[in-house]
């Protein structure tokens, strides 16, 4: 590979004297920082939400992939702790910023976040300190929005201190892929701080992918969100074609799934949730626009994707002809199955969707179990209509009985 080569890399190269700072100790924030202890780095894990903090103190975890056990232990050996500050926190030679970059009220991109943590490490930064971002962001957010921030809030010139750029690629509750054994993308502003990056890196994570630039790096994290965006809005618009003909979409692709190359499967949905999917393509839209070149694939994938929770009530509507004052259960509310994860859940839109058209809209979702100030209800056959959006591996549903069922991630 001339422009990015797979590098191997043997466990401990590292000594183990640095302290690093987490900034969010979210899905991506909370495994790195148990990762980074269980090397032996000094970590002090920071978040705004106090209620995490107190929580991750007592030895409790807040995410599905870490168990309770992994804090205790690293709690126990003193390699670990969580906070509200970082402004107060001396001694601490790595930062990195595991935030949110998530879309404003009009979807733009919302750099907020990284901004205040930038703020807030520049505030503690020094000579010889290495900062690495691993949120998502446009091409050239690393060069031109973050190290203006350190430069400009610590006093430092941008060659006092060390600037990575390193993707998460964190899916939550894959048993297959982890932290440790996906290969990691890493990035640097210069030489010296991809040396450093990968270093830090190398010692708990088994593969690394270096890239020449920065920009390369923060494109090719949203090429692969992108890549999965197009690929499921094209399945779930295929499986709008496929109902209208009446041939069952799961079968389909098992049959195109038998082709050893060339193709790889996408499941239908009632739309894709998550912070990455549907949010990340909006960053490289945003870039696209803003250059004066257009991305319609993209820009498509996310019309489809926002039509589907519309779709389905459309379809509910067909099935049990008008839905007003109509009983209907949605089960799943996060974003996918086996997790608590609500975050841009379709189903916030589909309920909508539902609502307008005058139903009496109810959820069962135990993982979550309160959502927007309401309860998780019970399955039952006390409904008019069941859709499933996220099916855990708990949730049976012939305790719905006779209930009829819609079911847009199976047969239709």
């Amino acid at each position: 590979m001339a422009k990015y080569w797979l590098i191997q890399h043997e466990q401990n190269s590292l000594k183990l004297d640095q302290n690093v700072v987490v900034i969010g100790q979210g899905y991506v924030g909370l495994p790195l920082a148990i990762a980074s202890a269980d090397m032996g780095f000094n970590v002090v894990g920071v978040d705004t939400d106090k209620s995490k903090v107190k929580q991750l103190n007592s030895g409790l975890s807040v995410i599905e992939d870490i168990p309770h056990n992994e804090v205790k232990e690293v709690l126990s050996k003193n390699k670990y702790k969580a906070s509200i500050e970082l402004t107060q926190l001396e001694g601490y030679t790595i930062y990195l910023i595991c935030v949110p970059t998530p879309l404003d009220l009009s979807r733009k991109p919302d750099m907020t976040h990284v901004k205040n943590a930038a703020k807030s490490i520049a505030k503690v930064l020094k000579k010889g300190d290495l900062v690495i971002l691993e949120s998502t962001v446009e091409p050239g957010a690393t060069r031109n929005y973050l190290l203006p921030i350190l430069v400009k809030e610590s006093g430092l010139d941008s060659e006092s201190f060390y600037l990575a750029f390193s993707p998460e690629r964190i899916d939550p509750r894959n048993k297959q892929w982890n932290l440790r054994n996906t290969p990691k993308i890493v990035s640097g502003i210069n030489e010296k701080s991809m040396s450093l990056a990968m270093e830090f890196y190398s010692s708990f994570i088994n593969q690394l992918v270096k890239c020449d630039s920065l920009e390369i790096a923060e494109t090719a994290k949203l090429l692969e969100n992108s890549f999965r965006l197009v690929n499921i809005s094209f399945v779930n618009e295929l499986s709008i074609f496929c109902k209208i003909l009446s041939i069952d979409i799961m079968k389909v692709i098992s049959a195109a799934s038998t082709k050893p190359y060339g193709y790889t499967p996408f499941y239908p949905s009632i739309g894709i949730g998550g912070h990455c999917i549907p949010v990340d393509p909006v960053y490289l839209l945003n870039k696209a626009v803003n250059n004066g070149t257009s991305l319609n694939m993209v820009k498509a994938a996310l019309e489809i994707n926002q039509f589907m929770p519309r779709h389905i009530a459309a379809w509910a509507e067909k099935e049990i002809g008008s839905l007003i004052e109509k009983n209907i259960l949605v089960v799943g509310v996060a974003y996918k199955a086996n997790i608590s994860d609500v975050r841009e859940t379709p189903v916030e839109s589909l309920v909508m969707e539902l609502k307008n058209k005058g139903a009496n809209v109810f959820w069962h979702d135990n993982l979550v179990k309160i959502w927007k100030n309401e309860k998780s209800v019970e399955l039952s056959d006390n409904f008019d209509l069941a859709i499933v959006a996220a099916l855990h591996d708990y949730i049976d549903l012939s305790k719905l009985g006779n209930v009829p069922i819609l079911n847009p991630l199976g047969p239709i």
